[in-house]
């Protein structure tokens, strides 16, 4: 087993809990992953955090996207109240907006802003290797999405975020 993982396994449920919701910020899928920890391989943890979140309600998958500030404000929203790493790793998943226009910036904010309007949550996105033009075009067409579609797709998008993250517990160099 890899040390990072046996580091992780070997928390008590407390703490691991904590360590998941770094990952994702719905409470119970934190609380569902400590309960199942410790797992047998990296794959093992990937399937559970999949499946726990898979079976999530609405509004569990509601408070991970809350915990998310918007794109291209990367580490000044609600994100911040969960314990590190999280701001710094929205920092990182949205490093792509660093060098976009004030105009692209200004754009994206008023996007965000007619997406909460509309479906009630911020825009999810996994903002990794996007840049902000793409992640404005992305806005703008899922504006057009029905909220069942929306929430299905922002939820697959926070998936793939939380399992982004649960990489980032497992230094590559530790595995």
């Amino acid at each position: 087993m890899r040390p990072a993982l046996e580091r992780l396994n070997a928390l008590p449920a407390g703490e691991a809990e904590a360590r998941f919701l770094a990952c994702c910020g719905s409470s119970a899928w934190a609380r569902r992953m400590a309960a199942a920890h410790p797992f047998a391989s990296v794959e093992d943890l990937a399937a559970a955090a999949d499946r726990a979140w898979r079976e999530l309600s609405k509004d569990d998958w509601l408070e991970a996207f809350a915990a998310h500030p918007p794109i291209g404000v990367a580490g000044t929203g609600p994100a911040d109240l969960h314990p590190p790493p999280n701001s710094a790793w929205s920092r990182q998943e949205q490093v792509g907006t660093e060098s976009a226009s004030p105009e692209t910036l200004a754009n994206l904010a008023d996007a965000n802003l007619e997406y909460e309007d509309r479906f009630g949550h911020i825009f999810i996105v996994c903002a990794s290797g996007r840049n902000a033009a793409e992640m404005l075009a992305a806005v703008r067409e899922r504006l057009g999405n029905d909220p069942e579609t929306e929430l299905a797709i922002a939820a697959e998008e926070q998936r793939k975020i939380t399992r982004l993250r649960l990489e980032k517990l497992l230094p590559p160099t530790d595995r």
